[in-house]
């Protein structure tokens, strides 16, 4: 009995340490997202073992026993986000991105990520203040939590994440201004890595301070349009010498331009439309890499089309509607060679419109309406969109042509061409390159500042195709782009679908990565597209996906059933073994078992079966004559 107790020890020993073999999760971590997915809905089918390392749950990273990554971007994941991420204390990234059911407030034990390198919440529905934890996670380089329900100011512990690289707060609902840093507090005037500041879109007030900028900054993209900031733009702007794209329109900026403006010889994009900026129409003379200037709707001194209108060769779209001009265009304008579009209405221009006869091949719009135009030399070669409603010419000879007339013919936006595909079932779109229809990873691009506003050129929207695939992994012919145009924001909008190489459906593991790629920028678009960010659809899952074990999860089922198995076997021994010692131990209590032949007698007793009399002479006979050797004995001990 002792040796099988030994041996069933010994099986349970070896069942523990198969177990904790196979169990590759530190626990502390193991617990944290078992939390997290009792808080969500939609979370990845296979988040069904205790080991999230061991069984590879989808979207999650691990370097040994430790969770180090935790990307579930457009899972259609619903909840919130509670405190106990706070607990996976070895996260390098954490990309949540693209899940607008995930809502509430952001966690402040997010500032217990101490080596976090990148938080990525864009397209989510967080709401409430911004905690001032996320100051504490000094490692952070990529910070993007656009596209939310954000409110409340800006923290300025934000200034001690001395490594960020990418600041992106845009598209909320943030108010107060653009903290600096004072004796008492940091500010984002020490972000001196920082590459870019995007806060578009939100409720932002106040001047925007001088300390803000300096000459230490490598600050490649501002981005402040659509808030409701007033003062001055600040002269240090111009100490930032890296500066590509500068959007400041749609507030309610007042004051001159800064007069050095021109000094930022990378400048390519300028958009100051749409505030109240006064004095002399800015100096942009010298900017040799701008290609987009917009200064409408503001209220700027009468001027007559400056100098730089002649000059800036590099120009591809120049808006200045509304913007006090008077007197003639110069020809010179419509001869720039990336020209694509002029739009100069609501002025006073005057006299007679001449575009020259070198007219740039690219030019698809010229916009005069309501100036005070008396006649046009168009010379030769220019037959695109020239609107000329609400001048004087339109008053005499050119009045039934398409000049003046608002609907002009125009050219189509671009889309991927489907001509020699056929309709597809609801919610699946065809493959450009196989006209197979398949359930897409769709949603919209919006590029916030493109150098171009062609939108039917099918060169450029080709690289753009050609470049997504490549850089996403995909086959030739695998996405769709539909309906490029440009928003009430100003912004370039295209809807964009991904479709599987093979198959009807993306896999989870895929769609995380695109979702991933298209925030952290990993995808780089093609240059003159600018900066962008990306909103995605709720995908479509197939109903199996992400049902199969893990190897880890098959290996601990194959091991535990040999080790069951065992169990059972060693107990059917022991309990064969305990039946034979129990026989032993009735045969050794039967005393009586030898009275009878072998195999007649039960080991009992013998039993009697009533009194018999013998007569006086057997007695005598039995006793050879009552002999005293026959005697046991007599009295009470038999003496």
């Amino acid at each position: 009995m002792a040796a099988a107790i030994q041996l069933l020890i010994f099986l349970l020993f070896c069942s523990t340490q198969a177990l904790l073999v196979i169990s590759v999760t530190d626990g502390g971590d193991a617990a944290v997202l078992r939390s997290l997915k009792d808080n969500w809905e939609n979370s990845p089918p296979n988040w069904n073992s205790d080991d999230p390392c061991g069984s590879q749950w989808d979207g999650v990273g691990c370097s040994g026993s430790r969770v180090t990554s935790l990307g579930l971007s457009s899972m259609n994941l619903k909840g919130s986000l509670s405190g106990d991420i706070g607990g996976l204390s070895e996260l390098r990234s954490l990309d949540l991105s693209f899940n607008d059911g995930l809502t509430g407030s952001l966690t402040t034990q997010i500032g217990s990520l101490k080596k976090l390198n990148l938080l990525i919440l864009a397209g989510c529905s967080f709401s409430g203040t911004i905690p001032d934890e996320i100051g504490d996670l000094a490692q952070l380089t990529f910070l993007a939590l656009n596209s939310n329900n954000f409110s409340g100011n800006i923290p300025p512990s934000l200034g001690k994440l001395t490594e960020l690289y990418w600041l992106d707060l845009s598209d909320n609902q943030i108010r107060g201004s653009l903290p600096v840093s004072t004796d008492s507090q940091p500010g984002l005037d020490l972000l001196l890595k920082a590459k870019h500041f995007h806060f578009n879109k939100n409720q932002l007030t106040g001047p925007i301070s001088e300390q803000l900028f300096n000459s230490s900054m490598v600050l490649i993209h501002i981005l402040l349009d659509g808030n409701q900031i007033t003062g001055n733009i600040p002269e240090s702007i111009t100490l930032v010498q890296n500066l590509e794209v500068l959007r400041l329109d749609r507030n309610k900026l007042t004051g001159p331009v800064p007069s050095k403006i021109n000094s930022l010889a990378k400048l390519s994009e300028l958009h100051l439309a749409n505030n109240d900026l006064k004095g002399a129409v800015p100096d942009l003379t010298g900017m040799s890499s701008l290609n987009y200037v917009d200064l409408s709707n503001n209220d700027f001194d009468l001027s007559e089309p400056p100098k730089w209108f002649s000059t800036i060769d590099s120009l591809t779209t120049l808006v200045m509607e509304n913007g006090n001009l008077q007197g003639s265009l110069p020809a010179e304008l419509f001869s720039f060679p990336e020209l694509q579009q002029v739009k100069l209405k609501g002025n006073l221009l005057n006299g007679t419109l001449k575009m020259g006869t070198g007219i740039s091949p690219q030019l698809q719009l010229v916009d005069l309406q309501n100036n005070k135009i008396a006649s046009v030399e168009l010379g030769s070669g220019y037959n695109n969109a020239l609107i000329l409603v609400g001048n004087p010419v339109c008053n005499g000879g050119l009045s039934t042509t398409n000049f003046c007339q608002l609907q002009q013919v125009t050219k189509k936006p671009y889309s991927t061409s489907l001509a020699k595909c056929g309709t597809c079932p609801n919610g699946q779109r065809a493959s450009p390159a196989t006209c197979e229809c398949a359930f897409p990873y769709a949603g919209n691009l919006f590029f916030r500042a493109p150098s171009f506003r062609d939108v039917t050129n099918a060169s450029v929207f080709g690289k753009l195709e050609n470049d997504l695939w490549v850089k996403l992994g995909l086959n030739p012919g695998s996405v769709y782009l539909e309906n490029p145009h440009f928003n009430s924001d100003d912004y370039l909008q295209v809807y964009m679908a991904l479709i599987p190489s093979s198959g009807k459906y993306f896999s989870r593991l895929d769609i995380q990565k695109f979702g991933f790629y298209l925030t952290n920028q990993t995808f780089k678009p093609p240059a003159g597209f600018g900066p962008y960010y990306f909103i995605a659809d709720v995908p479509v899952f197939q109903g199996t996906e992400g049902t199969k074990l893990g190897i880890a999860a098959i290996v601990g089922i194959a091991i535990g059933s040999c080790i069951l198995l065992l169990a059972l076997a060693a107990m059917a021994i022991y309990a064969i073994r305990q039946k034979k010692r129990a026989e032993q131990a009735i045969e050794l209590n039967k005393p009586f078992a030898s009275w009878a032949p072998s195999g007649k007698d039960s080991g009992g007793a013998p039993i009697l079966k009533g009194a018999r009399w013998f007569s006086y002479d057997e007695l005598k006979k039995c006793t050879n004559n009552f002999s005293d050797t026959n005697e046991i004995g007599s009295g009470g001990y038999g003496k």
